[in-house]
Order: C-alpha cells, then structure tokens, then sequence
C-alpha cells in the first residue's frame, strides 16, 4: 500500500517546484499583486474620501442645522432654488423657536473683487454678527462685523486667508480698501484658515454686512423683499438639534401657509454626514469590487499556467505514481503550489497597495488610510482564490493514468 506523504514533505516539494520554474512563477503571481494592490489602493482612497468629508463636516458644528430654499425634489431636479426664504422667517425662528441659542441668516453671491490691478472671482457673503460664532469661525487679525456696522449698512468687508494673498500678498490688507460689484468696502479683518466643505473653498471668501449686501449688492426681491441663501441656526446642545429642526420646521410650514409639500428643508450636521456615509460607501464598495476583478483575473491566471503545467509535467506525475505516489498527495501538491503563488502575491500586493495608499495621504490633501481588518481580508481573499482556482489543475493532475503518463516517456 502506498504510504501517504507528510504534509510538510508535499509543501516542500511544492517549493521546489516553483524556484525551479522562477519566471513563471513570478508572472504567475503577478496577477495576484496586481489585484491585492489594487483592492487596497481604491478601498484606501475611497475611505480617505470618506475621512475627508466627515473632517469637512466636523467644522460644521455638530449642533449647527442649516434652513436652505427649495425641498428635496427640488434639489433632484436641479431647477432653480425658489427666493421664499426670507429674512423675517430668520427673526422669527429667533424670537419663537426656544431650543436654539443664535441664528445667522447669509446672503451668498459669486462677485468680482478687486485691489488695484489684481483681481479674483469669489464668494462674498452677507452675514450678521452671529455668523463667527455659530459657524465656528475665527478671526486671524483685526475683527469681524460688529453689531453697529449691520445696523449702519457700513461698508465693511472680512476677507480670507487665500483671498489675502491673492489680493495683498506683498502688504497688509487690514484698513486697504476692496471694490465688489463697483462698491469700496475698507477690509477690517482676515478669518483663520478654515479649509474646504463639498468643494467651496471657504478661505477665499469675503464677508460683509447683511444691511450692506442687501443695499449695496444684491438688492431687494420686489415679491419677498430680502431672500437669503440659507439660515445658520444653533441649537442650545447637540442634544437639542432634533427637537429644533422639528419646531423650525413646523413654524415654517405656518408661516409660508404649506399644506402639501415644503418649500424648505432643515439639514443639521447628522444628516450630511448620513448622506455622506451612504455615498462614499458606495464609492468603496464599488472600489473594492473593481479591484476585486483584477484579483478574480489573477486567479484565473494562476489556473491557465497550472493547467499548462500539468500538461508539461505529465511524464513526472506519471513517474511519481508509478513509484508510488498517491493521487491524494499529488493533488495536494498543485494545491499547494497554487496556494503559495497567491499568498505570496498576496503579500506583495499588499506592501505594493499600503505604499500606494500612504503615497497618496502624503502627495495629497486626501487622507487616505487602510486597516488592518481590510489588509487581513484582502490577503485571506487572495489565497482563497488561489486554491479555488487551484482545485481544477489539481484534481487533472491526480486524476492522470501512471500508464498513459509514462507512455510519452
């Protein structure tokens, strides 16, 4: 009776085999690393995208809700945002609403600014004092829009860091005087950095009073007098954000006499970061399945040249049965052979990815990262492939007549 081979005998075997045949092997495994890498890689980015939404969204404020015009159907047809929302539901949502602290109505417009020869397309906005506070925003040097300036009408204009240098890169800003839309407005402050949320650029803006945008800028609607682009509101704790968008909402609906669909919507940082989370999930899951198919193509790799291995090595299976191999143990070895191809490419792949991913969080603003859980998945994934796409050689191989094997000795 045959005697069965140790497992650790057919594994070295196995190794030998594969060092003999080095080019192969390495091209072999070469669709592996190419899929490892690139599942790590585009699940990296895709949670470094997520990462950077979240970190965008954080700056929010997380009891910070957001009143904006136009419902959620509205939005998905991407038609024009109706100009109901006025400045009076602002100072009725302060005076009625008793779980928010402070509300800050905003008026945005895209305008031309202009310093002497240089000039620069951004956002100008018109706020009330309330808005540094409720946005959580800083002031870098001089000081922001007083209480005065927006009762006055003066003009008055913050700008932000980028737009400083853009505007005054050689010289301070500070008491210089800024034309918007043909109006001088003398900058008395600069904001603190505060970065990017969804693609605005927030430290290239200019902010003046709301008094001033209204008479200076934008003018008056003839039908609702002062529409405003959104409504900053703060809730009185994170606690109380669901309780406020609830009695906003509700005193909405009476003011502007809704009896079907709203003409508003109330967003706080929870559902951006939901809406968020379901997209940028998507975009991983989505990754990872592209990558996935690369690994699948490099299983199938692995499969065509074990399969043409077998066809070359008939006369050594046959041989080895003859003398008394088992079909059992040369059905292990292919799988082996198979096995190590794709944890070994698994692992080269997966040094490739994680060095792409870190690249890429270092070269770029994306702060892209992997786990451990996913490096740990991916690698698993890769040898199961490798012995799932190793069983059909395999089982060719130990099904092979020792007979007809050795006749084409």
């Amino acid at each position: 009776m045959a005697r069965k081979l140790p497992l650790t005998e057919i594994a070295k075997i196995a190794i030998k085999t594969l060092r003999r045949n080095k080019l192969r092997s390495l091209l072999t495994m070469l669709g592996i690393v190419i899929g490892n890498s690139s599942v790590i890689t585009l699940v990296g980015v895709g949670r470094g995208a997520q990462n950077l939404a979240e970190n965008q969204l954080s700056n929010l404020g997380a009891n910070v809700l957001f009143v904006v015009p136009g419902n959620n159907d509205t939005r998905r047809r991407g038609v024009a945002f109706p100009k109901n929302l006025v400045l009076e539901d602002a100072e009725a949502i302060k005076q009625q609403v008793p779980t928010i602290k402070r509300v800050a109505p905003q008026i945005t417009s895209s305008e031309v600014i202009q310093y002497e020869a240089r000039s620069t397309t951004s956002s100008v906005s018109g706020v009330t004092p309330d808005f540094l506070t409720v946005r959580s925003f800083d002031i870098s040097k001089g000081r922001f829009i007083s209480f005065q300036d927006n009762k006055s009408a003066r003009s008055v204009v913050v700008i932000g860091p980028d737009l400083d240098q853009k505007l005054f890169p050689y010289t301070s800003a500070l008491g210089k005087s800024i034309r918007i839309k043909d109006q001088s407005f003398q900058v008395i402050g600069i904001m603190a950095p505060k970065g990017a949320v969804f693609g605005n650029n927030q430290d290239k803006n200019a902010y003046i009073p709301l008094t001033s945008m209204v008479s200076k800028i934008t003018g008056r609607d003839k039908t609702f007098g002062v529409s405003l682009s959104f409504i900053s509101v703060e809730a009185i704790d994170e606690k109380s954000t669901g309780a406020a968008k609830f009695q906003i909402t509700n005193l909405l609906r009476q003011r502007h006499k809704i009896l079907r669909d709203d003409d508003f919507a109330v967003r706080s940082q929870k559902d951006a970061l939901q809406i968020v989370s379901t997209i940028t999930g998507g975009l991983t899951l989505m990754l990872a399945a592209i990558g996935g198919i690369s690994l699948i193509v490099g299983g199938i790799g692995i499969m065509n040249i074990m399969l043409v291995s077998v066809s070359e090595r008939t006369e050594e299976i046959g041989l080895r049965k003859a003398i008394g191999a088992r079909s059992s143990d040369v059905l292990t070895q292919f799988l082996f052979e198979s096995l190590i191809l794709a944890i070994l490419g698994g692992f080269i792949g997966t040094i490739t990815g994680v060095g792409a991913v870190t690249a890429i969080a270092f070269l770029t603003p994306l702060p892209a990262d992997i786990g451990i859980k996913t490096i740990l998945t991916t690698v698993s994934l890769s040898g199961t492939i490798g012995l799932f796409f190793g069983v059909v050689p395999a089982r060719r191989a130990a099904k092979l007549d020792p007979i007809v094997a050795l006749r084409s000795l």
